[in-house]
C-alpha cells in the first residue's frame, strides 16, 4: 500500500496530536501527585486534645463562624492519657481568646469532619503553640445508631413482657371468677 503525500501529512498530524495529548496527561498526573494534600499552612499553630477524632484528617478545615480559618496539620496520640492530640493552624489575623472551644463536627451526614472553633469572652488571646482546654470530640454516627437501635429493641421487649404479664393476670383473674 502506497501512501500519498496528503495521507503521510495526515498520519504525522495524528501522531503529533497523540504525543501532545500523552505529554499533557503525564504532566497532569505528575502535578496531581506533587500537589496532593498540599494546602496553604500559613498562620500560627494551636493544639487541642480530644477523646475521639473519627474522620478528622490532616488537611481538614478549621472553621470559625462557618468560615475556614485554618487546617489540621498533625494528629498524634498522647501516650500517657491515650487522647488524640491535634495540631492545627489559624490565620494570623484571627486572634482567639484563651477560653475558645474546639469541637469536631461534620459538614453533613456523610461529609468529612472539621474543627469548629467557638470563641469565649476572655480578654487574653492564645499564643502560638498553646493548647485549647475546652474541647469536644467527634460523635460517631455508628455509635448513635447502635444506641438508638438497642434502646428501641429494649423498649419493645419491655412492652411485650408487660403485655404478656397483663394477659397472664387477666387469664388468672378470669379463672378465679
Amino acid at each position: 500500500m502506497v501512501l500519498t503525500p496528503s495521507q503521510k501529512t495526515q498520519q504525522i498530524i495524528e501522531l503529533v496530536t497523540g504525543l501532545i495529548v500523552l505529554v499533557v496527561f503525564v504532566v497532569a498526573v505528575i502535578m496531581a501527585i506533587i500537589g496532593h494534600g498540599q494546602k496553604n499552612v500559613g498562620g500560627y499553630p494551636l493544639c487541642a486534645s480530644f477523646s475521639q477524632i473519627d474522620g478528622l484528617e490532616v488537611g481538614s478545615d478549621v472553621k470559625l463562624a462557618g468560615v475556614s480559618v485554618g487546617q489540621v496539620i498533625q494528629e498524634k496520640v498522647d501516650p500517657k492519657k491515650f487522647n488524640a492530640v491535634v495540631t492545627f493552624t489559624v490565620r494570623p489575623d484571627v486572634k482567639l481568646p484563651v477560653d475558645t472551644a474546639a469541637i469536631i463536627t461534620s459538614d453533613s451526614l456523610l461529609g468529612g469532619k472539621y474543627i469548629d472553633l467557638s470563641p469565649g469572652g476572655d480578654e487574653t488571646v492564645l499564643k502560638p503553640g498553646q493548647f485549647l482546654t475546652h474541647t469536644q470530640g467527634a460523635i460517631s454516627l455508628q455509635q448513635l445508631l447502635s444506641k438508638f437501635i438497642f434502646s428501641v429493641t429494649d423498649n419493645m421487649s419491655k412492652n411485650e413482657k408487660k403485655k404478656a404479664d397483663n394477659s397472664a393476670d387477666q387469664f388468672h383473674n378470669n379463672e378465679l371468677h
